[in-house]
């Protein structure tokens, strides 16, 4: 088995690595979006962004729609906010460890990648979509890469042992 050099499973990780900071940042920027709509008629926002989408407000996706944003209080778009932030945060550390090659971020995108996975499955059975299916592959290719590097890893420092061991018996 030929053992992949050390810059190609850098620049992988590192791939990896930007591409969750590109998470954490577009829900940054959401939390700030929704930090913009408090104290704001979000009925009207609402039926507005339904209306500029050139959408039929009495159709089903934007009735519902609609109605959701109905019932929605400031409080509760803080607390998605709060939740936006905090989401942010750990996708910018996930970034920062991996951009770094830290063996925890490694196992930390892993199960907070892989978590994901049934629940993608489950939804594209539910309802199959073009985003729904893209999401689940790049997840899951990223996820068996992830531990595909960590089995790299632990095979070659295996090597790496056994090749020690024998020289020292010589």
């Amino acid at each position: 088995m030929k053992i992949p050099g050390k810059k190609n499973i850098a620049k992988g990780i590192r791939t990896v690595a930007l591409f969750e900071a590109f998470k954490g940042m577009i829900i940054l920027l959401a939390g700030f979006a929704l930090l913009r709509l408090v104290h704001r008629d979000l009925q009207i926002v609402a039926d507005q962004i339904v209306r500029h989408l050139h959408m039929n407000p009495a159709r089903h996706y934007p009735r519902i729609f609609l109605d959701a944003v109905a019932g929605i209080s400031d409080s509760r778009i803080k607390y998605l906010a709060v939740f936006a932030f905090l989401y942010s945060v750990v996708r910018f550390v996930e970034a920062y460890g991996l951009w770094h090659l830290k063996v925890w971020a490694e196992w930390f995108a892993i199960l907070s990648g892989g978590i994901y996975i049934p629940i993608e499955i489950v939804g594209l059975f539910i309802h199959a979509t073009i985003i729904k299916g893209s999401v689940f592959v790049i997840n899951l290719f990223i996820v068996l890469y992830l531990i595909y590097v960590r089995i790299i890893i632990r095979k070659s420092s295996q090597i790496l042992i056994n090749i020690q061991s024998e020289n020292l018996k010589v």
